[in-house]
């Protein structure tokens, strides 16, 4: 279980670095800049567009992504809790109560345990659309920045 998280976290990563590196703006000089110009310019613009936007894109891109809570959750809990009052209800009317409140109990687990991944998925689609509207936010300001100095920006 332990190795399954740690590959898991460790995609994500992955992905959170690649996401960001796809979405760097290619910077084309327009107006006959040298590289050596390319590269003064892409340092200020740089500096400029993080300290106007607040966003330092490499500081976003190697975030660690949302832990995933150890140790059983609330949705494991609250589900054997619902599956041993169901399955009790059940087992009351084919005459084992004390079974079927087992059997609701593991069900319950069960489907607990599938709505904690659930939860989980849905945090870390959100943090990672959150930090690609930061690092968006970011090339914007860059864009606009090397634009400003002559260069196309696609």
């Amino acid at each position: 279980m332990r190795r399954m998280i740690s590959i898991a976290v460790g995609v994500t990563t992955l992905s959170f670095a690649l996401a960001a590196m796809a979405q760097k703006p290619i910077v084309y000089p327009a107006k006959g800049q040298s590289a050596a110009q390319q590269s003064k310019d892409d340092g200020e613009c740089y500096g400029w567009a993080k300290q106007s936007t607040g966003i330092d894109p490499a500081a976003v891109a190697s975030a660690p992504p949302p832990q995933a809570a150890s140790g059983p959750g609330g949705e494991r809990v609250r589900g054997a809790a619902r599956g041993a009052v169901g399955g009790a209800a059940i087992g009351a009317i084919a005459g084992d109560t004390g079974q079927g409140a087992a059997i609701g109990a593991v069900a319950g687990t069960m489907a607990g345990g599938r709505q904690a991944r659930q939860n989980q998925a849905a945090s870390q689609q959100q943090a990672q659309s959150q930090q690609a509207q930061a690092i968006n936010t970011y090339y914007r300001a860059y864009g606009a920045c090397m634009e400003g100095r002559g260069y196309t920006i696609k």
